[in-house]
């Protein structure tokens, strides 16, 4: 072999460690924000059901205020 010729394949050996540590870092920043970004649960509320909840209701304050008319 020539010394061009090691000179070229020694890039290449260097090109290709650097390229797969660069992978390696990009997926080791990815995992990193993955796990260090808190879970957010979904919080389910759910409404009181009303029995017999059909519109208007005249409540006391509705009265009070047909009272102050």
């Amino acid at each position: 072999m020539s010394e061009k010729q090691k000179d070229t394949e020694l890039q290449n050996t260097n090109r290709r460690q650097f390229l797969t540590g660069l992978g390696v870092a990009a997926a080791a920043g990815a995992v990193a924000t993955v796990a260090t970004t808190p879970a957010q649960a979904e919080s389910v509320v759910k409404a009181p059901e009303q029995k017999n909840a059909s519109g208007y209701r005249e409540t006391q304050h509705i009265r009070d205020y047909y009272d102050s008319l």
